[in-house]
């Protein structure tokens, strides 16, 4: 589908020349160039990638990756250690890709509200997104989880299928956890009320070093020699963002009714090494969803955390949810 705007290509060609000049690390695939340009709304612009299928590829399902928090769309883009990411693969493929930086992330325009900015802002915005380019199936990867569901219960005839990775629940199954810093940090290492973070919301948070080996580069299938180029890629967050995500006051994001997405095709992907995504937890969000729940051991992958889409069998799962995309006819 061509887009009714102004394209921009420079951003990716500079990039892609630096890698060009150091031959062997990255290996084109099939298909054109990226391109990217901005949607989402006037208050909370969003920055898109877009990739292509072959040219000869029959038509699919567009697919539209969300990162989570603390990120932005580079973690479908490529890895740490180079290899190309979950988007070059879907295209190659044969699916238009859509990789959007939430507002105020990457190149995203970051509001002088940052810090207020909710994830019902980031959904309202990606499903502007959906309404220029068209029914999609939504990857999406944990504090985009809840968008997720929100945005299929709004507006279920822009939603294809949902592809969710360690995604987080909307907020009707969580505990409302109190509005009390002192009471948030006894609780930083209670898995079941997902190990949750207090952020005050008058500037945006880093999350530094410590926490991204701790919750986000801790399995042993992440690419512990690039973890200096992950590191780097690590953004500022939206503190709204982070106590809405483990529900603190319950003022996380929360739908209608959780049986309303029960007529779409849902895929909820967990790994074994994953804190804050143990098995019981994300199979709880499944059944309650209506959603296929594929534990990753199940199928004899183990070793996998919470960055699966940058680990170093990132190729095999890409090729197993293009499987099931297919079988679904999705």
């Amino acid at each position: 589908m061509q887009l009714k705007r102004t394209i921009y290509t420079d951003s990716w060609e500079v990039r892609m020349h630096a890698v060009q000049a150091r031959p062997g690390l990255v290996r084109a695939l099939p298909g054109e160039a990226p391109q990217c340009f901005y949607a989402g709304s006037d208050a909370h612009p969003l920055y898109v990638d877009k990739l292509w299928p072959p040219a000869d590829a029959s038509a699919k399902t567009p697919v539209v990756m969300v990162h989570g928090g603390g990120h932005t769309g580079a973690c479908y883009l490529t890895t740490p250690d180079l290899r190309p990411g979950w988007a070059p693969r879907f295209a190659a493929a044969g699916r238009d890709v859509f990789v959007p930086d939430w507002p105020g992330h990457g190149r995203s325009p970051m509001r002088p509200d940052f810090p207020k900015l909710g994830t019902a802002d980031v959904a309202a915005s990606l499903l502007a997104l959906l309404e220029e380019i068209g029914p999609a199936v939504l990857l999406v990867h944990s504090a985009s989880g809840p968008m997720a569901w929100w945005m299929t219960e709004q507006r279920p005839e822009l939603i294809a299928a949902i592809v969710a990775i360690a995604p987080g629940p909307p907020a009707n199954l969580l505990k409302d956890l109190p509005d009390d810093p002192a009471a948030i940090h006894a609780l930083r290492d209670d898995a079941s009320a997902g190990h949750p973070v207090y952020a005050a919301e008058d500037k945006p948070v880093w999350l530094g070093t410590e926490f991204a080996a701790a919750y986000w580069a801790n399995a042993p299938r992440f690419p512990r020699h690039a973890f200096e180029n992950y590191r780097r890629s690590i953004v500022p967050e939206s503190p709204r963002i982070l106590n809405e995500r483990f529900n603190i006051g319950g003022r996380g994001l929360k739908i209608r009714d959780p049986k309303n997405l029960g007529h779409h095709r849902i895929l909820i992907v967990t790994g074994d090494h994953d804190p804050r995504h143990p098995r019981a937890i994300d199979e709880t969000t499944a059944a309650s969803l209506g959603a296929q729940f594929m534990w990753l051991p199940d199928h004899g992958i183990h070793g996998n955390g919470h960055m699966m889409m940058i680990e170093d069998n990132s190729d095999d799962l890409a090729a197993m949810i293009l499987s099931w995309l297919d079988a679904t006819n999705s």
